[in-house]
């Protein structure tokens, strides 16, 4: 919102976006890719030792929340091991990218050149200025890694919000001074007090950075994460491509499609990404004990939970696309022009989010069985998609032709990780017999698909129903579409929640299970707040 207000969708807001990206691109794939796919499940099965180096009675616990238990000394050293590799690696890394920054800007984004050769220059520039960001995000992210481990998410949750608040103070600042510059400022801002408060917590948590250059674990981290590198190779290879083929589209596509981007995924970072994460360390330890029953139902409650919370957002989010952009961004420099791109854009993306919903899961349950290769090679193939469509598309529908092909992208990387998840799981198959109660529970409940076919079906009932409510309150309310503040707000309030009201009392009368679940957390909030 504040860089709308502040600089539109504009050639220089284009730059930034460009020159930004490369600070995550590298992120992603130095540590995204290893958080989730080897650093979290092994620091998970040091996490779950005593002091002693040995596994707690049920081989998968932590102590209790609040007992006066340190973490052990094989956790210390592994991650005094990763931490001071880190720090000089990564340093070399942001020295590396001040050097070569017009190069990068080239890569980027060197289809400017045919529309204002003064944003190549200014996308290099700002590119120095985020060079550190590499150095903190990768630091924070590290650090993220160790916190999941423990099962610490309040403060990397928080760190993650004052990244981006960086932008939010130092724009209104800064930008009569120094324009454009002011996002760069704040940008590496935020990352500065992230890694601050993650190292804060990782310290409050019992952990103390210790020197060292070798750990045993190191080796077993590298051979999880090598298939993972080799697929974001190709992952990242998808994003500069798609920033330089959008910068050949016109010095606003890049910009348009960041702001829906950052809508497409403020409901996956809520929900699937939240729930993944949060179900990663007990899919590690539960597939360490061997305790694959447990495993499954997990990861099975984890799906349907994300299913059925993020349908109707995206649902009421993409009836709703038009004056939800109007409202967070059309202000200041960005126009009436700028919100019906954004809208195109976000429309087409909402449906390649609720694949990208159902992937999270998936993605992750494979990373807890420390299985990486069969995840990036489906990465690799879903590239592909992109790449033979965005190219065969761009002729004719210009940047939407790239929103086009990132959603069949999307969608290709889904159906294979769910075919690969049913064969490699045997979901469905006969297996050997149940024999606890606990196992026949969830062997009727978790092996079988029906019931999550079933569960399916509810939701898909449920937004049907809520699609016909929020059409019929739409025609109510204004059916000449006046596009003050006050009807937007009032569209977005009536509607949206009218439709929720209808997608939530669906599922619950039809009787689903996570919806009942939520019902009752709600419930229970409810008597909390009331001090019951």
């Amino acid at each position: 919102m504040v860089i709308a207000s502040y600089f539109g969708a504009t050639g220089p807001v284009s730059a930034f976006t460009a020159a930004s990206t490369a600070p995550k691109m590298l992120y992603d794939f130095l540590v995204g890719g290893m958080l989730s796919a080897a650093l979290v499940p092994v620091l998970s099965d040091y996490a779950r030792l005593d002091r002693g180096g040995k596994e707690g009675a049920d081989g998968t616990d932590l102590p209790p929340k609040g007992a006066n238990v340190g973490p052990n000394p094989e956790l210390v050293r592994l991650v005094g091991a990763l931490l001071s590799l880190a720090v000089v690696s990564l340093a070399g890394l942001a020295l590396l990218m001040v050097v070569i920054a017009p190069q990068i800007a080239i890569l980027l984004a060197g289809g400017f050149d045919d529309f204002d050769p003064a944003l190549l220059p200014l996308t290099a520039r700002l590119l120095r200025l985020m060079a550190p960001v590499v150095w903190f995000i990768s630091m924070a992210g590290l650090l993220t890694g160790i916190l999941f481990a423990l099962q610490r998410f309040s403060v990397p949750a928080l760190a993650s919000a004052v990244y981006n608040l960086g932008i939010v103070v130092a724009a209104p600042i800064l930008a009569g001074r120094v324009g454009i510059v002011s996002l760069a400022v704040g940008v590496l801002a935020g990352s500065m007090v992230q890694f601050g408060l993650m190292a804060w917590d990782v310290r409050r948590a019992g952990l103390k950075f210790t020197v060292r250059w070798s750990h045993p674990a190191l080796g077993r981290i590298v051979l999880l994460y090598l298939p993972i590198a080799a697929g974001l190779i190709v992952a990242q290879f998808q994003v500069g491509l798609d920033r330089r083929l959008a910068s050949g589209t016109g010095v606003q596509s890049i910009a348009w499609m960041s702001k829906a981007t950052t809508l497409q995924q403020m409901p996956l970072g809520m929900i699937s990404v939240a729930i993944s994460l949060a179900a990663l360390p007990r899919l590690s330890q539960q597939f360490a004990a061997g305790d694959e029953g447990a495993y499954r139902a997990t990861l099975t409650r984890g799906l349907r939970m994300v299913i059925v919370m993020i349908v109707p957002l995206l649902v009421g989010l993409g009836l709703l696309a038009e004056p939800t952009v109007r409202l967070l961004f059309e202000r200041g420099q960005f126009t009436a022009g700028d919100t019906a791109q954004v809208v195109s854009a976000l429309q087409v993306y909402l449906v390649g989010a609720l694949f990208a919903s159902i992937d999270f899961p998936l993605i992750y349950a494979f990373y807890a069985r420390n299985d990486t290769l069969l995840p990036a090679l489906v990465g690799v193939l879903s590239v592909l998609v992109y790449a033979v469509l965005a190219l065969a598309l761009i002729e004719g529908l210009g940047f939407l032709g790239l929103v086009w092909a990132d959603t069949a992208k999307q969608g290709a990387h889904a159906v294979v990780m769910l075919g690969l998840l049913y064969w490699k799981l045997g979901f469905g198959s006969a297996g050997r017999r149940p024999e606890s109660a606990r196992e026949k529970l969830e062997d009727r409940g978790m092996r079988g698909i029906g019931p999550t076919l079933r569960s399916f079906g509810s939701v898909i009932g449920a937004a049907g129903a809520m699609v016909v409510v929020i059409a019929w309150l739409l025609s109510l309310l204004d059916p000449g579409g006046e596009t003050s503040l006050s009807n937007d707000v009032l569209r977005i309030v009536v509607c949206g929640g009218g439709g929720v009201l209808t997608y939530a009392g669906f599922l619950l009368l039809v009787g689903q299970p996570e919806a009942r679940q939520l019902g009752r957390a709600a419930m229970r909030i409810r008597g909390l707040v009331r001090g019951k």
